[in-house]
């Protein structure tokens, strides 16, 4: 399991803690330290599409030319913005054996996508072996 994002994003603590507290082990990648490969984010975009990938909200889109807005309208405009600027690529997502599991964060996880995409450091649940 592996969580891409910046460590200082409100979004991206707030996952990290989420994950930490329901025992989801992950690898975090800070876009910051380490650009994200273009073949990454193709892949991305072919799983999610721009729209759900590109981040329009926040500092980041708002300080781009309206030129450079009105030219994102599709997978290729998208990746070479995101290249350029990864800090207009949604946070954080979400990613296991390279299939993308969520994009964004809204104060959870939906416990079923970790039942489709076992993490390596599952929690047993009340029932199944937890001590209680």
């Amino acid at each position: 399991m592996r969580l891409f994002g910046i460590p200082n994003c409100g979004t991206v603590k707030k996952a990290r803690v989420w994950l930490d507290d329901h025992g989801v082990g992950y690898e975090f990648h800070d876009y910051k330290k380490q650009p994200i490969a273009e073949a990454t984010l193709k892949d991305w975009l072919k799983q999610v599409g721009w729209e759900k990938l590109l981040k329009k909200t926040g500092p980041s889109w708002g300080q781009l030319p309206d030129s450079v807005k009105a030219s994102i309208k599709d997978d290729a405009s998208a990746l070479a913005l995101m290249l350029e600027k990864p800090n207009v690529i949604r946070r954080p997502v979400l990613e296991h054996k390279g299939k993308v599991l969520a994009t964004g964060f809204s104060g959870q996880y939906d416990e079923k996508l970790f039942a489709r995409s076992p993490h390596p450091n599952p929690r047993p649940h009340a029932g199944e072996g937890a001590n209680e």
